[in-house]
């Protein structure tokens, strides 16, 4: 309430500033034009001014202009002022030519009173805001201010400085950049001046104190988030980044977004280009399924179409914590999303052809699935009664239902599989695959298949920090093991932008960068913990698993594959549609139901000759707390 009153205070008396200024325009144009003459004008300036006044009082509050920030005047302000101006202007020389002969006014004053007028009013919201700012003793704090040395002077180390420049709050002082691009050497940005390239930190940081390092280098890669953070290494200085531009959907950069430097940062890659043109064409205004809505791929998935207009989503899962957080989210970073909430296991066909029936999906994303590799190899049965017969169940129902676009989310480990897990998600491509033989109409029928997700629940970097918070050791299967990854947001924006490419029936392989080796991510993540490996943190080497590999492979030895108009995206070239689907399917989970793990993954092998989690045997030993 007192917020308000204090508004409504400064408002009123910023309306009488502007009207009070402006009407004395009037007079001053006559004193002008007149070369301060008033002899036989004084009573026809005083009945000019006092006219014009009451429209001029009736244009500042039709135009809102007492609501604007003079602490915060930008171009759209003076652009304001600019067109409340000309609104009066234009009649009032109108009237002044017309009836030149009976008002007696000259031309030129109306002229010179839109020039000084224009000039008076923005150099009141100018001379308020430079007072403001600059001469305005600020409010004392008890934290000393930081001196601020900012990585990357683009538009969003721009933006970072100037939000510290604005915001005496934040206790920060930005007193130069450092940028690897040459043309802005010794260039001033807001007034601070670039001091150098990313190697010139440790120099930069000692001559001008620095006391922390802001990395503004949202779109650049994990290679040159990199170089920034070894430099700032060689410092005592603090050192904190803002997110990478898929993180940020609202596209503002803000000193409140700040955050420490996490693995995930030197791993990035450049920020996908997606054809949004093409997306939304199958998006907008369509009512659109994903199931697995509360996982980590699913949610986020949910939050990237919701960019495209749907007319209506449908979250399905089967846990509801997890639907439950999404929903949270939702409400309040996505407001205008119109969804609904359908608690479902994609194994139970019947509830499942209920809300096909009643929601009329048009758009299908499954990203619903088990995914852990040992876990699945423990319970093989799940696996297939999850993975492979929940796909059954959602093709069948969305070749019936005529679905625009149904888009699989597979796995490399479907490639060769050496465990439960990868081999019910090729089985699962293949079931996809028949639907994309069923559709008609255009109707796309497609899998994707990509590596880790970096921050996913239950992946590698979230069990890595959690072993790092209880003082380590660190477990790693195996010194040479190596993984694809992708982050979550980059992962979900091509899985969206595959499903534009309306190739039926192809499985798609996103370019995945190099492979990662898993104990050098540890000893990165270590030392960003501000830890030493070996020394504060141990790594230990417990063993490969049952059903795991050393390296994931993205394509079989016989598939290759041919390009797609998005250059991250390539189509795995197949062989059409499997002998007697239907008949394999059914055995498959007849042997499932009986629970025999052994004869489970002999027909998994029947099914999939290049399983060799069958034919090779695995052994039973398994570690505790490992990843690979």
């Amino acid at each position: 309430m007192m917020k308000k009153i204090l508004f409504e205070y400064k408002g009123f008396f910023k309306g009488v500033a502007d009207v009070l200024t402006w009407a004395s325009i009037t007079l001053l144009a006559f004193i002008l034009r007149l070369d301060g003459d008033l002899t036989g004008y004084g009573t026809l300036a005083a009945q000019t001014t006092g006219i014009l006044f009451l429209t001029k009082l009736a244009l500042v509050y039709y135009m809102g202009t007492y609501r604007q920030s003079w602490r915060n005047t930008g171009y759209n302000d003076l652009f304001q002022v600019f067109v409340m101006v000309s609104i009066l202007t234009v009649p009032y020389v109108t009237v002044v030519w017309a009836g030149s002969s009976l008002i007696g006014i000259p031309l030129s004053i109306p002229v010179i009173e839109f020039i000084l007028s224009v000039f008076a009013l923005a150099s009141l919201r100018a001379g308020a805001r430079f007072f403001i700012k600059y001469r305005i003793p600020r409010r004392k704090v008890n934290l000393e201010t930081k001196r601020i040395l900012i990585a990357g002077a683009g538009e969003s180390g721009t933006m970072v400085a100037k939000e510290m420049l604005k915001s005496s709050d934040a206790n920060m002082k930005p007193v130069a950049f450092v940028d690897d691009d040459l043309s802005k050497r010794n260039q001033k940005f807001m007034g601070i001046p670039v001091k150098g390239t990313v190697f010139d930190i440790p120099n930069v940081v000692r001559t001008l104190n620095i006391d922390e390092i802001i990395i503004a280098m949202p779109s650049e890669s994990g290679d040159a988030i990199r170089r920034v953070v070894e430099k700032a290494r060689d410092t005592d200085a603090k050192y904190r980044i803002i997110p990478p531009i898929y993180d940020l959907l609202s596209g503002k950069v803000s000193i409140s977004q700040l955050r420490n430097v996490d693995v995930e940062d030197l791993l990035r890659r450049k920020p996908v280009q997606l054809d949004t043109k093409e997306i939304r064409s199958y998006i907008q205004g369509k009512r659109v399924l994903v199931t697995g809505a509360g996982g980590s791929i699913g949610s986020e998935i949910v939050r990237q179409i919701s960019r495209f207009d749907p007319k209506h989503v449908v979250f399905l899962g089967r846990g509801e914590n997890s639907i439950h957080q999404l929903v949270h989210e939702v409400n309040n970073e996505i407001p205008h999303l119109k969804y609904c909430i359908r608690i479902c296991d994609v194994r139970d066909y019947v509830t499942l052809s209920k809300i096909f029936e009643e929601e009329k999906p048009e758009v299908v994303f499954h990203a619903a699935a088990h995914k852990h590799v040992p876990l699945m190899e423990e319970n093989p049965s799940q696996a297939i009664f999850n993975n492979v017969m929940g796909t059954r169940n959602l093709v069948n129902l969305a070749v019936e239902h005529h679905v625009s676009h149904l888009v699989n989310i597979s796995t490399d480990k479907a490639v060769n599989p050496t465990s439960v897990m990868g081999a019910s998600k090729r089985i699962a491509e293949h079931i996809v695959e028949w639907g994309a033989s069923q559709a008609t109409n255009g109707e796309t029928f497609v899998s994707v298949r990509f590596g880790n997700v970096l921050g996913s629940r239950g992946s590698v970097i979230p069990i890595f920090k959690d072993q790092i918070r209880k003082g380590g050791p660190i477990t790693v299967t195996h010194p040479d093991m190596v993984r694809y990854f992708m982050t979550i947001p980059e992962a979900s924006q091509l899985v969206l932008q595959a499903g534009a490419l309306n190739k039926n029936g192809a499985v798609y392989v996103l370019d995945m960068g190099d492979p990662i080796n898993i104990e050098q991510m540890a000893r990165e993540l270590i030392k960003l913990s501000g830890l030493e490996p070996d020394v504060d943190i141990k790594i230990e080497h417990t063993g490969i698993r049952p059903g795991e590999k050393l390296f994931e492979e993205l394509l079989t030895a016989e598939e290759g594959t041919d390009m797609t108009q998005h250059e991250k995206i390539f189509m795995a070239r197949k062989n059409g549609v499997m002998d007697n689907l239907e008949q394999r399917l059914n055995t498959l989970k007849r042997i499932a139901e009986s629970g025999d793990k052994e004869a489970i993954k002999e027909s998994i092998y029947n099914f999939v000759p290049t399983y060799t989690g069958y034919k090779n045997g695995v052994s039973k030993k398994e570690p505790a707390d490992t990843l690979g």
